[in-house]
C-alpha cells in the first residue's frame, strides 16, 4: 500500500470511493473543492491502481482537523484507516499543529476504537449532530475528540 497526496485529477476515484463507503457521502462538488483547497491535504491509500481509502486534513491556527477518513467497505479492518491516520498525525505534527481534532458518529465503534488507539480522547459531544442512518431514525451525536501533538 502506498500513500499519495491527492489532487483534482483524482476526483473520479475519490467520488466513487465516497459513494461506496458512506451512508451520507460528500457531494462531488464538495470533494472537488477539498481537492483544490490549499488549506486542506487529501491523502489516498492505494494498492496498485485501486484507491482503498482517503483522509482529509484541514489546517487551522495552532491546530489541525481530521475532516474525513473513508475506506472502501471490502478492505475495512485491514489497516488502511490506521495507516492514513498515522500519516496525518505525522503531517500535523510536522506542520506545527499543537492538537489534532476530529468528530465521529457516536455509533461508529470501530472508528472510536481506532482513534483511542492513536491517543485521541473525548472532549465532548454534539447531540443530534448527524442525520439518521435510516429513514425515520433519530439524529445521532457527534463525539468530539483530540490528541495533543506537542513533544
Amino acid at each position: 500500500m502506498r500513500l499519495e497526496r491527492l489532487a483534482v485529477a483524482h476526483l473520479d476515484a475519490v467520488a466513487a470511493l465516497e459513494e461506496a463507503g458512506q451512508v451520507h457521502p460528500w457531494k462531488r462538488a464538495t470533494l472537488a473543492r477539498a481537492l483544490a483547497d490549499d488549506t486542506l491535504e487529501v491523502w489516498g491509500a492505494w494498492r496498485d491502481a485501486a484507491l482503498l481509502g482517503y483522509a482529509v486534513l484541514a489546517w487551522l491556527p495552532f491546530e489541525a482537523e481530521l475532516q474525513a477518513i473513508t475506506v472502501v467497505p471490502h478492505v475495512r479492518r485491514q489497516g488502511v484507516a490506521g495507516r492514513l491516520l498515522a500519516h496525518l498525525v505525522t503531517r500535523a505534527r510536522q506542520g506545527g499543529a499543537e492538537r489534532l481534532l476530529l468528530e465521529v458518529r457516536a455509533s461508529n465503534t470501530p472508528a472510536l476504537a481506532l482513534y483511542r488507539q492513536y491517543g485521541f480522547d473525548e472532549d465532548g459531544r454534539r447531540r443530534g449532530y448527524y442525520p439518521p442512518v435510516t429513514r425515520g431514525g433519530e439524529r445521532e451525536a457527534a463525539v468530539l475528540m483530540s490528541t495533543s501533538l506537542k513533544a
